[in-house]
């Protein structure tokens, strides 16, 4: 399936919120925007960067800005799209269609756009060194496939999957996460590889 079906499928698939995310869209394509589809949702780019995406859950529907952290949000609508896990995206969440203000969610995607255009962007960090949790190093010690498998990631996929071990407060919590690891670590695949 090409992009293109992909964004038809996104758009006509039936859901509660199909029809706020059918108005999102209407909105967006009255940009310079172009559309396009990554991690499984409509992206809108300016000269290939990230400007805006827009999003369906199952309790509301919005509208993603990689770089919102740089809009005046003058509604005050917007919050960090992962709890204070993200520097620059930032999300506007709605509940109904008829929250949906049309010139107003314009005017933001507007200047999402035009902040774009300065180069207004956050930067990403350099990753640090990965921390491996001693409970994974022992499960490298038990089998050298899987240390092999990990040692063939990225930087940025090993510290993903030691921080989702290091990050549980329980032992019962971090063995289930690293039960459900492991085979993704073989495969070669990174913990977040299915959202981006």
């Amino acid at each position: 399936m090409d992009k293109l079906e992909k964004l038809e499928t996104y758009y006509e698939k039936e859901h509660p919120f199909k029809k706020g995310i059918g108005m999102l869209r209407k909105i967006a394509l009255k940009t310079e925007a172009k559309e396009d589809f990554k991690w499984s949702i409509p992206v809108y780019t300016l000269n290939g960067k990230n400007v805006f995406g827009i999003c369906k859950f199952k309790n509301h529907f919005g509208v993603w800005f990689f770089n919102g952290v740089f809009l005046k949000d003058p509604k005050n609508v917007l919050e960090n799209a992962q709890k204070g896990k993200t520097k620059g995206m930032r999300h506007w969440k709605f509940q109904s269609l008829e929250a949906v203000d049309e010139q107003i969610v314009l005017s933001y995607m507007k200047e999402a756009l035009d902040n774009q255009k300065k180069g207004m962007e956050v930067k990403a960090e350099k990753t640090k060194e990965v921390v491996i949790p001693e409970l994974l190093l022992s499960e490298f010690k038990k089998d050298p496939t899987l240390h092999q498998a990990f040692k063939g990631l990225s930087p940025y996929k090993q510290k993903e999957f030691s921080e989702h071990i290091s990050e549980a407060k329980q032992e019962k919590t971090k063995l289930r996460r690293l039960e459900k690891i492991i085979p993704m670590i073989i495969e070669g695949f990174g913990l977040n590889d299915g959202y981006r």
